[in-house]
């Protein structure tokens, strides 16, 4: 991404000379490109301000904003926040001999994120295999990991046909933006291309209101300033805000999307807003905001269907995992398993099963054990699916049926 931006002009020649020189000074070269994103992290004007290394970048066709989700694993709840509110994703994996193996093993990244990205309702994937300069530019190789990944993102339900696979290499900048004279073999779409391809998706704006809160900061001469993603509905400067399940009222008195001032934000803008009346430390990641007249919803329990991922025993009642929704993050706990499904048909095999196991499908009720808002995959598909995860793995995956609401006091 560092270098895509930097050749679509996006990146300050004086800036990017003084990245270059101190990687150069400890050793480190190759890293030039991607400091470009990580130095813009700690550099961002702390005014209104979008985490998780927002950046914007604009095409022939489309204004983007780029999540930077960390790949490593420990870092897995930030790529999960990141994938919640992404429409699109770049794939990355490695040409390099050994890499892109590891990537695929059972315990691989490659694999987890695709998953994760599935779940959080991504269906639009671009891949890059890069570092295709360390496989001297092998049309072999490329075909081989295509091949390979074509089948496992097909078993997950992605249309493998309409993903472009593109060869690049990151380091030298091959078909990023120009077509590689190093690859004549590959017909395809360039990174850039590819991502013009993209199909915008609907913006649900006829819905109520929902903005999951990623961070929320405390700007001297502002006040509070709540930062995430509109999902559904249109905030507008001027309207009352409710956060749930916090339970706090406020005005909101301006809207920013990468510094600039806006009077509306739809579905898909990252945005920055002030609120008038709560304090910096009564709401937090994981909130929800909307209108009060339509409050997000806050469960005391909920049903989903789930499909489970990967657990190295098995999952009886009482099992308490941890389980990421939209930007939140809380223990939850299997309260009740009700029926298990049949993985093709979706017809019920057992009621009321003992335990769960790798592969099963299943409908379960789960019990958070901290008020949090859950609303139905039918009603808002963001706000309803969600991940669980436990010591490091992805568990088991899901979509919401139905709610079970408390009232919060």
């Amino acid at each position: 991404m560092g270098h895509l931006l930097y050749l679509l002009g996006q990146i300050d020649e004086r800036k990017f000379k003084e990245i270059e020189e101190q990687a150069k000074q400890i050793g480190k070269e190759s890293f030039k490109y991607a400091w470009v994103l990580d130095r813009l992290k700690e550099e961002r004007e702390r005014g209104l301000t979008i985490d998780l290394a927002f950046l914007k970048f604009e095409t022939k066709k489309y204004f983007f904003t780029i999540i930077d989700a960390p790949g490593h694993r420990d870092f897995i709840k930030n790529m999960i926040t990141g994938a919640s509110q992404a429409d699109a994703a770049i794939l990355v994996v490695s040409a390099k001999t050994g890499e892109f193996e590891a990537g695929m093993s059972p315990l691989g990244q490659t694999r987890e994120h695709l998953f994760l990205a599935k779940t959080m309702g991504i269906d639009q994937i671009i891949v890059a295999i890069n570092k295709m300069d360390t496989v001297n530019w092998s049309q072999e190789r490329y075909e081989q990991i295509k091949a390979e990944l074509s089948k496992f993102m097909k078993m997950l339900g992605y249309k493998v046909d309409k993903v472009p696979f593109v060869p690049v290499s990151g380091w030298t900048g091959d078909n990023l933006v120009e077509k590689s004279k190093n690859m004549p073999w590959y017909k395809g779409p360039t990174l850039l291309e590819a991502l013009d391809m993209l199909q915008e998706p609907p913006r649900p704006i006829d819905k109520p209101l929902r903005i999951p809160v990623q961070d929320v900061y405390s700007i001297t001469g502002v006040g509070t300033v709540p930062v995430g993603r509109v999902e559904t509905g249109v905030l507008k400067v001027g309207d009352k805000v409710i956060f749930m399940p916090a339970n706090k009222v406020g005005e909101v008195k301006s809207i920013e999307t990468h510094h600039v001032r806006i009077n509306e934000a739809k579905p898909g803008d990252n945005i920055g807003f002030n609120v008038k009346g709560i304090a910096r430390h009564e709401i937090r990641r994981g909130d929800v905001a909307g209108h009060p007249d339509h409050p997000p919803t806050v469960v005391d329990e909920f049903t989903a269907r789930i499909f489970v991922i990967y657990h190295p025993t098995a999952i009886s009642e009482g099992y308490t995992p941890v389980m990421h929704i939209h930007t939140a993050t809380v223990a939850t706990r299997f309260a009740e398993l009700v029926q298990k499904l049949d993985p093709r048909t979706g017809a019920v095999i057992e009621d009321h099963p003992k335990f769960l196991k790798t592969g099963d499908v299943a409908i379960v009720k789960l019990k958070p054990i901290k008020p949090v808002v859950v609303e139905k995959y039918s009603d808002f598909p963001p706000l309803g699916r969600f991940a669980v995860r436990d010591s490091g793995r992805t568990v088991a995956a899901g979509v919401v049926i139905d709610v079970k609401p408390i009232e919060v006091k």
